[in-house]
């Protein structure tokens, strides 16, 4: 993981070591503060979970927070905005001010301790002290004298650095108004998990504010009774998320427990809520925490999510799932039934089947019965919206876009092709929309079998099957012997040796057992051809240059971003392909080598938001070409280490094989 430090950052190496915390956590980890994990859980542990803090000489201000879950190197790389830092505010007369303002005292009582005693006024002070234990942190935040009424209201503030990595919060409730019911986990992706909680306030709520232009997330923890005498003790404690139930081979577990939270990148509020553009509300999966919502990407979020529900106590992925898919139907649904792509831009043939796939992910979890009674209808009309698509009526679906050489949708009429591979010329009839597609049938005819809904279990199993059918001869290339990527309207094959379209395809059993182990065998003489051999990367889109005519970003540059470049959650698909295939000895090279990666450097350097800057895409020799820096769908691969399993296969397949 790569990560870059302010210039604020640099200067706290000044600091002294009595103000510098840093504990490796030993015979201290067993300690447990409340809602934390105990001393048997902790013995466990093959390295010892690190926090660390600094706290300015002077003020009322922690400059520097950071933890190691993992018991790595990574807990001396700052999480937060070392100025203005994590700080107290406080409400007086009315106003709020932060407590930097008042008269300070700062003691250090025990190497692992610092306190402050704030004086608000000659009688009422705060004190706030913070500690090192159990390789976490607590804070205990009191009010003292007989005018601490003065204080109406206090918060805590944590200004998290989106340039160092996306930290974002999974709470146990999402409020209608945005704000956030405590216990939650603080999830820094690649430095790990911290569950925040008050074991005597369970209900104390926060809000999460960002800002994409600026790069900053804020969470700002509400403390309200602290001037009619409510003490608190608040506890970050490290989190470690349990393998799945039934996984046979845990040995590769410990690669990826933290970086599985690294697909749940939560939205905080930010950018204008009046308009669509660059904006999103609080408490969506998105990109990451000052990016977009995207909704084909939701079944990624909702898939790595189905296996692990609860990943604290008290806290369940599920709700926030269920909260998503539920945002997308009531806020984003055309009334033609088309579901948008992000932004205002439609014309994505794999956002309805995404919300489709996503709710069947959300059955699987809960089997909430009464919540699909409440929206099979909503999800029906998605469903119809993409099987009015099938123009022509062969069982492929088409796009709006034609595909043909050249016809880039240009502003107004579009910005976009049709699918996640959004810069590329994706057409007409689109190879990995409709493998997604296929996989939307089948789970929404799965969805109707739960409700004994047999009529409409037909139809959409149906739809399915007349897509399988004419799948293959639509998409063959036999010039090749792999699947081209889309067939325009004009009739020609695009094909530029996409592992990822021919993965999905095998993935998904829409060609035979003997044609995908042909693909497979000639998509690998290819990759050997072109000289692609890092595989801790993950696989390239494509193998062979797109010309101009079909990728308008092109620039001479090839491989990089969508012309070429890789971006390893997708490739998932290739990973997957070979498990189902039983040709395991391939795929298990690629993960390993990605998931050592993982560990060593992974696959984001904070929030860019810069084209060609971001590591989420990489070209051949692992250089930066992305733009977000920080891509919660890179993590989709993670789920291989399941899938590698007969039974997790046997599952997530289900809806498939039952067609």
């Amino acid at each position: 993981m790569t990560a870059r430090h302010s210039e604020e950052d640099a200067g706290l190496k000044a600091v002294s070591r009595r103000v510098f915390l840093e504990i490796a956590v030993l015979g201290a980890a067993g300690v447990a503060l409340g809602c934390g994990p105990g001393a048997e859980e902790s013995k466990s542990w093959i390295g010892l979970p690190k926090a660390s803090f600094a706290a300015d000489p002077q003020l009322p201000v922690v400059r520097f927070l950071s933890w190691d879950t993992e018991g790595g190197d990574r807990a001396v790389t700052n999480l937060l905005r070392s100025i203005p830092g994590l700080s107290l505010r406080l409400k007086v007369a009315g106003v709020w001010t932060d407590a930097a303002s008042y008269p300070t005292v700062t003691d250090s009582p025990d190497p692992q301790t610092v306190s402050f005693r704030v004086s608000v006024a000659g009688d009422a002070d705060l004190l706030w002290s913070t500690r090192v234990v159990g390789g976490g942190l607590s804070l205990s935040i009191r009010g003292e004298g007989g005018g601490i009424g003065r204080v109406e209201d206090a918060q805590i503030f944590f200004p998290f650095d989106p340039r160092i990595t996306a930290t974002t919060i999974l709470p146990a409730v999402w409020n209608e108004d945005g704000t956030i019911r405590l216990p939650a986990v603080l999830s820094a992706p690649d430095f790990g998990q911290m569950l925040l909680c008050d074991p005597a306030q369970p209900n104390l709520t926060a809000s999460l504010e960002g800002n994409r232009d600026q790069l900053t997330a804020d969470l700002t923890l509400d403390l309200p009774s602290i001037g009619q005498g409510e003490a608190y003790n608040l506890s970050l404690m490290p989190v470690r998320l349990a393998a799945p139930e039934g996984l046979a081979d845990t040995s590769l577990w410990p690669a990826v427990r933290r970086g599985w939270f690294n697909a749940w990148q939560l939205s905080s509020h930010w950018g204008d809520q009046n308009s669509s553009f660059r904006s999103s509300p609080a408490g969506l999966f998105a990109n990451n925490v000052i990016s977009d919502p995207v909704s084909s990407a939701v079944p990624i979020y909702a898939d790595l999510a189905s296996w692990t529900p609860e990943i604290a106590p008290g806290i369940s992925m599920m709700p926030l799932v269920r909260k998503t898919i539920e945002w997308w139907l009531d806020n984003r649904l055309l009334p033609s039934g088309e579901v948008l792509g992000y932004w205002n831009f439609g014309n994505f043939l794999d956002a309805n089947p995404g919300i489709l796939i996503a709710a069947w992910a959300y059955m699987e979890a809960t089997q909430d019965q009464r919540w699909l009674a409440g929206r099979i209808q909503s999800l029906e009309f998605v469903s119809d919206f993409i099987a009015q698509r099938d123009v022509d009526g062969d069982g492929i679906v088409e796009a709006t876009q034609s595909g043909n050489y050249g016809s880039f949708p240009q502003p107004p009429n579009g910005r976009s092709s049709c699918c996640q591979f959004d810069a590329t010329n994706y057409g007409g009839k689109d190879g990995y929309s409709n493998a997604v597609i296929y996989r939307g049938w089948c789970c929404l005819a799965d969805l109707e079998a739960r409700l004994g809904r047999s009529q409409q279990q037909m139809k959409y199993a149906g739809l399915a099957a007349r897509l399988r059918a004419a799948y293959s001869g639509t998409f063959f290339n036999a010039q090749t012997g792999w699947l081209a990527m889309w067939k325009s309207a004009d009739g020609m094959l695009h094909d530029y040796a996409s592992p990822i379209v021919n993965g999905i395809a095998i993935e998904y059993q829409l060609v035979d057992s003997a044609t995908a182990q042909a693909i497979l065998l000639h998509l690998w003489n290819e990759i050997r051809k072109v000289g692609f051999a890092r595989f801790d990367l993950g696989i390239p889109c494509v193998l062979h240059p797109i010309p101009r005519d079909d990728y308008p970003s092109f620039d001479g540059n090839f491989p990089r971003y969508q012309d070429g470049g890789v971006m390893a959650g997708l490739t998932l698909h290739f990973l997957a392909a070979h498990y189902v295939l039983g040709q395991t000895q391939n795929a298990e090279m690629i993960l390993r080598a990605m998931l050592d990666r993982q560990t060593k450097i992974g696959f984001q350097n904070g929030v860019t938001n810069r084209f060609y800057d971001g590591l989420e895409w990489t070209t051949w020799d692992g250089k930066p070409t992305g733009y977000e820096g920080y891509l919660a769908d890179v993590y989709f691969f993670f789920l291989a280490v399941l899938l590698r399993e007969p039974a997790f296969r046997a599952r997530y397949y289900r809806p498939l094989t039952s067609i």
